[in-house]
């Protein structure tokens, strides 16, 4: 058990490596009052001054499983990676492990361009995260709204967000995407984002800020 503990985190520290080479990431971290009495979650109604703001720079790792609804010929398939993520402004570089049979997989953006290699699929790029990753897996995940949703806060084209009485996002709707968020006691950044689509997609990440 002992070595298990120490290889995961020897893992996770020579990811965060791999971040730090990919981008030059600052972690940040925000903070915000509490002023909401109701014990029931409240739809955010335009800007509202005590949700914490968008992280331009973090530095996370955790763990992210991906279902996918049943084909024609087999039942409904899905499988997990650990994940490494680290974004600066619109910037991000993501490391995979474990991901769906490809092997070890890097994804990096640079505001325009997606570029994605593994040991499987070679280099493959596109114009989003998206659709390369779509492309290279057949995994569906909203990548793009990921950053707010990490930050604790919906993203500029979501719709209908919920906050709990500490205000905290709690779910949210971007297009055919509805996204849920788990916190650890007070915490003000979520420890957990699941998010689903009809056609029985889900994703669900644990985060470790």
């Amino acid at each position: 058990m002992l070595t298990s503990i120490t290889a995961y985190k020897s893992n996770k520290l020579t990811l965060l490596a791999t971040m730090a080479t990919a981008i030059a990431i600052t972690s940040g971290c925000q903070s915000l009052k509490t002023n909401n009495t109701t014990n029931q979650p409240t739809t955010m109604q335009g800007q509202n001054a005590n949700q914490p703001k968008k992280l331009e720079d973090f530095n996370i790792t955790g763990k992210i499983g991906v279902t996918m609804p049943a084909s024609d010929t087999s039942g409904t398939q899905g499988g997990s990676a650990f994940y490494a993520w680290g974004q600066q402004n619109d910037r991000f570089a993501i490391e995979l492990i474990g991901a769906l049979g490809i092997g070890k997989t890097n994804i990096e953006y640079n505001g325009q361009t997606a570029t994605l290699v593994s040991e499987k699929t070679g280099t493959l790029t596109a114009d989003d995260p998206e659709t390369l990753l779509k492309k290279a897996t057949g995994w569906q995940a909203p990548i793009s709204q990921m950053p707010y949703w990490i930050s604790g806060r919906p993203a500029p084209s979501d719709s209908a967000p919920q906050l709990d009485a500490q205000n905290r996002l709690v779910s949210s709707v971007n297009g055919d995407w509805s996204a849920s968020f788990t916190y650890k006691g007070d915490d003000k950044l979520p420890s957990k984002i699941s998010a689903v689509q009809p056609q029985g997609n889900k994703v669900v990440m644990t985060i470790n800020h």
